[in-house]
């Protein structure tokens, strides 16, 4: 009795595997067809966006071409208020159509901060005042642009000065964004930490802020500089690494 169920059973899965199969298969093709049609609307969404691009940068030329020759006229006349916000207004154009080289663009907005009266307004390689001292001697360990590696993560992120004193450890940075309208979010996590000194806190920053707070960097490859208080490290280390969350970790930063 029991025999002859299992061969029921067995005869019974027979019939019901070669309709599966079919059913498999049939999946396989409907699968693959979809797939392909897939990929080709794909593909001609992605022809039709770069035409429109295409149409687009050539629409908004004359723009920029116009906006660049009233900047150089202003700047001439010496009117470097109107003369930056014409290079600004082409700036915009050029991050989004590459008109020019943008590195160029930024360098020349940035020269025109000062004569323009506006050496507040946004972070650039002008707020060195606010992070370069004036006087490093009361340091026991300065050094200037050390050696250090970085994740590929803070390739953007570079550091210029380190000063180590008994009351402090000063890291003075700079990072750079390659976007329009950027902007940096320091973690308070961020931390020094060295074989004898174990793990120290973030104590104080200068022209930059704290996470939720933004520090915008408004025009590519537009630098920020900017600098990081730590707790002193102990005078016997000779080398620590600096590490924000998962972004930044700089290891064997010289102290000694």
């Amino acid at each position: 009795m029991r025999t002859r169920l299992l061969i029921a059973i067995v005869m019974a899965l027979a019939a019901i595997m070669p309709v599966q199969a079919q059913f498999t298969e049939a999946e396989r093709i409907t699968h693959g067809v979809l797939s392909g049609l897939s990929s080709v609307l794909q593909s001609e969404e992605r022809k039709q966006k770069a035409e429109l691009f295409s149409r687009e940068k050539a629409q908004f030329q004359s723009a920029f071409n116009d906006a660049m020759a009233e900047a150089r006229e202003l700047e001439e006349d010496g009117k470097y208020a109107e003369a930056l916000a014409k290079y600004e207004e082409a700036a915009t154009l050029n991050w989004k159509y590459e008109y020019s080289d943008q590195r160029t663009l930024t360098r020349k907005i940035t020269s025109l901060y000062v004569p323009a009266g506006r050496t507040e307004d946004g972070p650039s390689i002008l707020n060195n005042d606010k992070v370069t001292l004036a006087d490093y001697s009361g340091y026991r360990f300065m050094r200037e642009n050390p050696i250090c590696k970085a994740g590929k993560d803070a390739i953007r992120v570079q550091i210029l000065r380190v000063c180590c004193s008994d009351t402090e450890t000063r890291i003075e940075m700079e990072c750079e964004s390659a976007d329009m309208n950027s902007f940096l979010m320091l973690n308070p996590d961020a931390y020094i930490k060295g074989k004898k000194s174990g793990k120290l806190g973030i104590v104080q920053t200068q022209n930059v802020t704290v996470k939720p707070a933004k520090t915008r960097i408004e025009q590519p490859y537009q630098k920020l500089r900017f600098a990081l208080i730590f707790p002193p490290l102990s005078p016997e280390e000779t080398e620590f690494e600096l590490k924000e969350s998962k972004y930044w970790h700089f290891k064997k930063i010289p102290c000694k």
